[in-house]
């Protein structure tokens, strides 16, 4: 079974494929091909080297992530060009790792940016982690020190928590106690590989 998992940045999203695992999934973490493909030395660093400059480097030759958000997460057009090198290559890989896991597996592909590039159609489900904006707000200004201009402009930068519960076959709400995500995460599980 192929599976969707998004949520807004700071929904906890994360924290929920780690249970998912835990339950026996087979997890695809977007974020971690993202990475991987603008590895030192990748070809997809390269190009956006060539598209955004060197001053996204950092003095290792590695990705200057903060320099390279504080660029892109205000522009809609220069973001669109970093998703357009980043997502081809992630998108690639996840189908490699799909193809390798058990006919029977529960495959659940955590996609941070589901509802915005138009992939709930092709999933059998779509798992959406929710939260209210002003704990993604909160919990990015509390746990990661960003400003909160920072943070907002994070999640402007995302689908409307509306397009994202637009297109859930599950909702996990994740704004109670570990416990109370870790039963609601189980009960999902229990519903995708009955």
């Amino acid at each position: 079974m192929r599976v969707g998992l998004t949520g807004g940045v700071a929904s906890g999203k994360s924290t929920v494929a780690g249970l998912l695992t835990e339950l026996g999934a087979v997890v695809v973490d977007a974020d971690l091909l993202a990475r991987e493909a603008v590895a030192p030395g990748s070809d997809g660093l390269a190009e956006v080297v060539e598209a955004f400059g060197p001053d996204v480097l950092t003095l290792g030759g590695g990705l200057d992530r903060p320099a390279l958000g504080a660029i892109v997460f205000g522009d809609e057009a220069r973001r669109r060009v970093l998703e357009g090198i980043i997502h081809p290559r992630v998108r690639a890989r996840a189908a490699e790792i799909e193809a390798a896991a058990a006919p029977d597996a529960v495959v659940v592909h955590d996609i941070p940016l589901l509802a915005e590039t138009g992939q709930a159609g092709s999933f059998e489900a779509v798992i959406v982690v929710d939260v209210p904006v002003e704990t993604q707000v909160a919990r990015m200004v509390g746990q990661r020190g960003m400003s909160r201009e920072d943070a907002e402009a994070r999640v402007a930068a995302q689908a409307t928590r509306e397009a994202r519960l637009a297109v859930a076959t599950y909702v996990v709400d994740n704004t109670g106690s570990r416990e109370e995500l870790r039963a609601r995460v189980a009960e999902v599980y229990a519903g995708l590989a009955g």
